[in-house]
């Protein structure tokens, strides 16, 4: 019985049929292997090229650093043709090696974005001539093996910048730390202007320090927040923490006072003390030394406002020994009173003498109320401080007794 013949059989071939030749065999993947590795120097100097005709960065670098750069590129190129030859591999093997070629200095020079901007320069070098250097069948392989390396770069390249930016941190952090203790114990030497440049400091505008009692929730994400917020409202800040107290050290062209005020709810509870305006932060351990010295002198004063200056917790800081306070007194007070005409400095005393009493201290000097009126509104315009309000007339005893004991001990 004749054998029935499939349907789906495939005819032979007549004789002289061209269009029935048989397919070429496959190209081992070992060839194909060795065709890309063949194509590298060619894929590298392509990269290269466009590298220094499309971009534009590049170009603006230094020569030391485009060197690296293309040491960095070369590498990423080499580092894929390696691991495309060990298909069995599930993950790609040292695209982290590629960035050791370069210092790490160089994440100082380029950025993440111009980074990937790298990658993603290499990946269209290696897709635009995948049909050249991939054996005829292997071009989609070739294809995705680039795309799922290119992947893989960019992680490592996130992954060292994010190292780099990791390491500076920890390292600005103790730079900034040290910067704010010499500000605290009065250091106001030459390297400082340098160590707050290398902080980012700006240095445009005066500077204050501030000082109050730290929340007990301050750790180092929300100083970093704070810091932040600092430098919104002032332009440059550093933060220090000094066991329970707060340092802040602003800077800047706009109202640093009110800069202050607005960061009042990061501090803890308790008396928030702003030091004068200096003329740059080499000058910031003055504010530094005022502000101290007036959070340690606040408890006498219990209505103080929230902040207060520390230029108004002079009476004060007299009294807990604060020397610099005690010399401000005697020359914004006590010295212009005792160099200026109309017996001023005479009616203030009487006035203060008598219990504040307008109508005493004209009987005791033997002038009409109004004279005696007229002359503590001059006692205000010399000096700032008000003899009939309550708390400057205090400021305004404190500051003459002061120059009574200073002229007792010249004289």
């Amino acid at each position: 019985m004749a054998t029935t013949r499939s349907a789906t059989a495939t005819p032979a071939a007549a004789p002289g049929d061209s269009s029935r030749a048989p397919a070429a065999e496959p190209v081992p993947r070992g060839e194909n292997v060795q065709r890309v590795r063949e194509g590298l120097g060619m894929l590298t100097a392509t990269a290269m090229r466009r590298l220094d005709e499309e971009v534009s960065w590049y170009r603006q670098l230094p020569a030391e650093d485009r060197s690296y750069v293309g040491l960095v590129a070369q590498s990423a190129i080499n580092a894929f043709v390696n691991w495309f030859a060990e298909p069995a591999a599930t993950t790609p093997h040292g695209v982290g090696e590629m960035f050791a070629a370069a210092p790490p200095e160089l994440t100082r020079s380029i950025s993440l974005q111009h980074t990937l901007q790298l990658v993603r320069l290499m990946v269209d070098v290696v897709e635009s001539h995948s049909d050249e250097i991939a054996a005829p069948g292997y071009e989609r392989d070739l294809r995705e093996a680039v795309l799922r390396y290119s992947r893989e770069v960019a992680f490592s390249a996130a992954e060292v910048y994010a190292r780099a930016a990791e390491v500076r941190g920890a390292w600005d952090a103790r730079l900034e730390a040290l910067v704010v203790d010499a500000l605290v114990r009065g250091d106001g030497d030459d390297s400082l202007r340098s160590r707050v440049s290398a902080l980012g400091w700006s240095g445009r505008g005066h500077a204050l320090v501030v000082v109050g009692e730290a929340t007990a929730r301050l750790d180092d994400m929300r100083t970093a927040e704070l810091r932040r917020l600092a430098r919104r409202a002032a332009g440059d800040a550093l933060v220090g923490i000094h066991g329970d107290r707060l340092v802040l050290v602003l800077g800047g062209e706009g109202d640093l006072v009110a800069a202050a005020t607005s960061l009042l709810d990061r501090f803890g509870p308790g008396p928030v003390v702003i030091g004068g305006v200096v003329p740059d932060v080499s000058a910031a351990a003055l504010s530094a030394g005022a502000a101290l010295a007036g959070l340690a002198a606040a408890a006498a004063w219990p209505h103080a406002p929230r902040p207060v200056l520390a230029d108004d917790l002079l009476p004060e800081r007299v009294l807990t020994g604060d020397l610099t306070a005690r010399r401000t007194l005697v020359a914004q007070a006590y010295r212009p009173l005792e160099a200026a005409s109309g017996s001023v400095l005479e009616t203030l005393s009487a006035y203060l003498g008598t219990g504040r009493s307008l109508e005493a201290a004209a009987r005791r000097l033997y002038v009409h109320p109004n004279t005696v009126r007229y002359r503590l509104r001059k006692v205000s315009e010399i000096t700032g401080w008000d003899p009939l309000d309550a708390r400057e007339s205090f400021v305004l005893q404190v500051a003459l007794a002061l120059g009574q004991l200073d002229t007792a001990h010249t004289g």
